[in-house]
């Protein structure tokens, strides 16, 4: 939603609906939250160590054991399993490799109907594992509606539409003008959507981390939580791991730590932290959810620059999140930046802009948190300390489901392996790093503000803008 669209929002709404909101992520203030394992104390020896208790580590670890059985596995988690992204995401698990269908054909468009093949196929095989192992996370096949809330943004969507049906990438995809799209969901704002009905699920994203955890437990492998990986060093034939308390000595390594500075040290400056923060409303009642409509349930986000992106929980309550995109300078990761009310009173203005018909809906939860970011916006991998090392980051916010898909590239790249997916030119180049500060601070800040200015003047892209895309460097959350 762009900013001119925003300005209508009433301060009366929104210092109402937070005044009882808990800065804390709604997904993990859960009673049912499992109780974390043992700290690892003395020596482990596995076949493979899994570093990072997230969705990276936890399916690079269960995809690991469904392979091979009798493979010796260890999990470390430096907190607790799920805490950081793949606790406090919007629970949207989108077959999308690349950071959406428009990143990924100006980047790599010789290879985007294998790579949309590809992803199709891992959501596939997330509903299968969900499906499998009985993890219950409120998994719904919905869909996801890419919503205009200006009409140069309805535009853009109508000649995307009719550019995805040239290349043939189309297929599940339907186009709705305004009467359309309000009829699938109920917002004054609403001018378009593009409905992409297969290729993303809604779910539950602490339950799935939580069932993921469960599922590697019973297949054997050994989880430890409270355990930070502090080095990474050859050991022999493989390599040795140090925690407070213990060391694991492993034939081969795979690195989930993603936002987390990696073990690997020249892997740093290929991502920064940027700050996503999201609300969660009290459940509505059966009235206030048939004002809205919504009977698909499906995911929903905008197509501004500074977007947001929006779903039904199970019980019905309304996520809200996103616009805001805070790069704190240094790009260091801090407690102190998962929390902040301005960004929250920012987003409650612009929740009762787009449904007015729910004024007097109050926010139980309001958080932040980190989302590992690269240039590229989509995953890049590799391996060190010859080849016993492998490594996946910058899913940039997409990494519900893409995650499982960069499990398999890191298993495939320990293994040796030359497969579909390590053949792909977007698993073997690297994006651009990002430059040191205050180059980093300076240039996000820039591009930040041209975005901004971008969605106030309906799309059109600076000079600054225009200059990034040519080179293939961007900033999103």
């Amino acid at each position: 939603m762009a900013p001119s669209a925003m300005s209508r929002g009433s301060d009366h709404n929104w210092t109402k609906s937070l005044s009882e909101a808990q800065p804390v992520p709604y997904w993990l203030d859960d009673p049912g939250r499992p109780r974390p394992e043992p700290a690892l104390t003395g020596a482990e020896t596995c076949d493979l160590l899994v570093v990072g208790g997230g969705y990276s580590g936890l399916w690079t670890a269960l995809v690991a054991k469904e392979r091979d059985p009798r493979r010796d596995v260890v999990l470390l988690e430096g907190r607790e399993v799920g805490w950081a992204a793949s606790g406090r995401n919007g629970g949207f698990c989108a077959a999308s490799l690349t950071h959406g269908l428009p990143n990924g054909l100006t980047r790599w468009p010789d290879e985007i109907h294998r790579l949309e093949e590809l992803g199709a196929r891992n959501l596939d095989e997330i509903e299968k594992a969900v499906a499998r192992h009985g993890i219950d996370c409120d998994f719904e096949r919905t869909g996801e509606i890419d919503v205009a809330t200006e009409t140069y943004q309805a535009w853009e969507l109508r000649d995307w539409y009719e550019e995805m049906q040239r290349e043939g990438l189309a297929e599940g995809v339907e186009f709705l003008d305004a009467d359309a799209v309000r009829a699938q969901v109920n917002s004054p704002t609403f001018q378009a959507g593009l409905w992409d009905k297969r290729g993303v699920a809604m779910l539950n994203p602490a339950k799935l981390a939580w069932g993921l955890k469960r599922a590697c437990a019973r297949l054997g492998v050994r989880v430890y939580e409270h355990t930070p990986a502090l080095t990474l060093k050859p050991y022999g034939a493989g390599m040795a791991v140090r925690t407070p308390y213990g060391r694991v000595r492993a034939r081969k390594v795979a690195l989930g730590t993603n936002v987390f500075p990696s073990l690997v040290k020249r892997v740093r400056h290929y991502t920064v932290p940027v700050y996503d923060y999201a609300l969660m409303t009290e459940p509505l009642t059966d009235d206030q959810l048939a004002a809205v409509g919504w009977r698909g349930r499906q995911g929903l986000g905008d197509s501004a620059n500074q977007f947001h992106y929006f779903r039904l929980t199970a019980d019905n309550r309304i996520l809200w999140g996103g616009y805001d995109a805070v790069y704190p300078y240094g790009g260091r990761v801090r407690a102190e930046y998962d929390d902040r009310p301005e960004t929250y009173a920012k987003l409650a203005g612009h929740f009762f802009t787009c449904f007015p018909q729910l004024e007097g809906v109050r926010f139980t939860h309001a958080w932040g948190g980190a989302i590992d970011t690269c240039s590229r916006f989509s995953a890049f991998f590799g391996t060190a300390h010859q080849g016993k090392v492998a490594y996946a980051a910058g899913y940039t916010g997409l990494g519900v489901g893409a995650t499982r898909f960069g499990a398999e590239v890191m298993l495939d790249l320990l293994a040796g392996e030359r497969t579909e997916r390590t053949e792909l030119e977007m698993v073997r180049k690297k994006p651009l790093p990002f430059p040191p500060e205050p180059f980093a601070w300076t240039g996000i800040a820039l591009t930040k503000w041209s975005l901004a200015r971008a969605d106030a003047h309906g799309g059109r892209r600076n000079l600054w803008l225009r200059t990034m895309d040519r080179l293939g460097l961007g900033f999103d959350s």
